[in-house]
């Protein structure tokens, strides 16, 4: 079945690769959505896709790349709306550019 995941990660998760490795791994497992850094230090996810390869992408996701500490993650499921074609990075502000 389709679903969408919104989740917010909290920890050290900024600065450390994590869009990047987010990326990559929603495209490792076929699903659509974005990734950005928040304002508050959390990074914001949404995916969509079959909900086992989701269930997947979260675990991994808890753990995040080498140089994270993911403290917390929440989620939020529902249905999937098939507004995205692919997973993107969404870069915001002059730090993103470093």
């Amino acid at each position: 079945m389709t679903k969408q995941c919104i989740c917010i990660i909290s920890g050290r998760v900024q600065g450390v690769l994590f869009r990047d490795f987010t990326s990559r791994l929603a495209k490792k497992f076929s699903l659509n959505g974005t990734v950005e850094n928040l304002s508050d230090g959390t990074v914001r996810v949404v995916a969509e896709g079959d909900e086992v390869k989701l269930n997947e992408f979260l675990l991994k996701l808890k753990k995040g790349p080498l140089f994270s500490h993911v403290t917390d993650v929440k989620t939020e499921w529902q249905n999937a709306t098939g507004g995205y074609i692919d997973f993107k990075i969404i870069y915001h502000g002059i730090l993103d550019h470093f």
